[in-house]
């Protein structure tokens, strides 16, 4: 199954619909995200913007959420800051602690007050 979000005026996220893959096939049944993206106009109208995500991360950054910003200079999708302290690294397009998490620690948390991770 393929996935489309839906994006506003500004690129953010506010819809993902799934398309089953056969829309998306061409004349040489090679998938195509302008058949998809014309699919999805059919549906909900010809004035609204559609970008395909991948649900395996495979391109664009990552699977688009609801409320993520679509960069078009990256072609990427960007979730929201999760923290007020964490910052944007433009290489990797992921948000990061400004403290490192601890090595092997899965099961921790980010604690802004003291701008630490906590273990669990």
């Amino acid at each position: 199954m393929a996935h489309f979000a839906k994006l506003d005026e500004n690129n953010i996220v506010r819809d993902i619909v799934v398309v089953h893959n056969n829309v998306l096939l061409d004349e040489n049944g090679i998938e195509q995200e302008e058949i998809g993206i014309a699919f999805c106009k059919s549906l909900y109208g010809e004035n609204t913007n559609w970008k395909q995500t991948s649900y395996n991360n495979n391109f664009r950054g990552t699977f688009a959420g609801m409320g993520y910003k679509y960069d078009s200079l990256k072609d990427m999708f960007i979730p929201e800051q999760p923290f007020p302290s964490w910052v944007f690294n433009e290489e990797t397009c992921k948000w990061e602690a400004p403290v490192s998490r601890p090595d092997n620690e899965s099961d921790c948390m980010w604690n802004e007050e003291t701008l630490s991770w906590i273990l669990l």
